[in-house]
């Protein structure tokens, strides 16, 4: 028994392959700039951290809420999701407190 295919399918499911591959090689060159981003962050914060006068001062969630309410209104600006943007930035902060506060110690 012979089935019959439609050829139109197949070269649209091909080109969405195709389209679905650049668009994963233009992640990876995102996130690669993303990483670079991190990395000149992470330097300014091991500086930051030897200059803070205590623990609390790494702390600073008014400085976080500065941060956030920042990068949410840039986001809005440019017509980006601000959730994610916030969501996102809460998860680095946090990150980027715990090494700010290791470097803080370290430095004391």
């Amino acid at each position: 028994m012979h089935m019959s295919t439609n050829h139109g399918d197949d070269k649209d499911a091909q080109a969405d392959k195709e389209q679905l591959a650049a668009v994963r090689v233009a992640v990876d060159e995102v996130d690669e700039q993303i990483v670079a981003l991190i990395g000149r962050r992470e330097r300014l914060i091991r500086i930051a951290g030897t200059l803070k006068a205590d623990s609390a001062e790494v702390r600073a969630p008014g400085r976080v809420e500065r941060v956030l309410e920042h990068v949410k209104a840039t986001a809005e600006q440019k017509d980006i999701d601000a959730e994610i943007v916030e969501q996102t930035y809460r998860a680095m902060i946090d990150a980027f407190i715990r090494l700010e506060l290791d470097v803080y110690k370290a430095s004391s």
